[in-house]
């Protein structure tokens, strides 16, 4: 499953109440700090300036966890999965946006895409504006890996359309992903995006460094690939794409 969140609202000023949320002062941070009862296990770095943190807390149900996404102007999207990878609930940290599970007609299973090596699902979201969204499409397993940084990934290819409450087709979406089987989550790869006006966009945005607890780079707030051509770049939007956001 994957969601398109645009980073064009990223260097906008970020507002207190969302970093208060996140244990950062509204000044740039040198470090990220989970939230109370929270634990992190990976930070990741990725090349198109971005930088995320994978953590659980101890009050959730268990397999669940969240992530938060970081630009160089500090977090602007954070989301909760279960351990299916269901997209439970997201938050646009800089417009003060949120959107949780509605409907699910057949619900994505991470369990089903290891055993079969297909996940189709189908359900949709609600917004804290009472937009109703309808996502349907499939993940399916590539049949091959890759090692980045030391970590072992499996390469996936996907499909995804999602529509509005009338019906009309807002999006759709295809591309490559990566999972990891034991953090059960999805990375991005490789997607081309088409909106319903047939306006087309290519982004590619990979995971290019780990760091986890007492390496160097755990937690820290400042992306490290990629900045000096997103500041350059004119395709900010074809950029923003987070491929795995709904897995994440």
């Amino acid at each position: 499953m994957v969601a398109k969140v645009s980073r064009t609202i990223a260097f906008c000023l970020l507002s207190a109440a969302p970093i208060a949320l996140l244990g950062l002062p509204a000044s740039a941070a040198s470090k990220f700090t989970p939230p109370k009862g929270c634990e992190a296990y990976v930070t990741v770095q990725h090349s198109n300036c971005q930088v995320s943190y994978h953590y659980t807390c101890s009050g959730d149900p268990k397999g669940d966890q969240w992530a938060v996404y970081a630009g160089a102007e500090g977090p602007y999207y954070m989301s909760r999965i279960d351990s299916e990878t269901r997209w439970l609930e997201s938050y646009d940290l800089i417009a003060g946006e949120s959107d949780q599970m509605g409907d699910e007609t057949e619900p994505a299973s991470f369990s089903d895409l290891l055993k079969t090596g297909r996940d189709d699902y189908d359900f949709t979201t609600v917004s804290n504006t009472g937009e109703v969204r309808r996502y349907k499409g499939y993940d399916k397993l590539a049949g091959t890996s890759v090692t980045i940084d030391g970590v072992k990934m499996e390469q996936t290819e996907f499909a995804l359309r999602s529509y509005a409450a009338d019906g009309t087709m807002l999006n759709k979406r295809s591309g490559q992903q990566l999972i990891n089987r034991d953090w059960r989550i999805f990375f991005s790869d490789e997607e081309d995006f088409e909106n319903g006006d047939g306006e087309k966009e290519h982004a590619k945005d990979l995971p290019v460094s780990f760091a986890f607890p007492g390496d160097s780079g755990f937690l820290s707030a400042t992306p490290q690939f990629g900045c000096d051509q997103m500041m350059t770049d004119t395709t900010t939007d074809a950029q923003g794409l987070i491929p795995a956001a709904f897995h994440q």
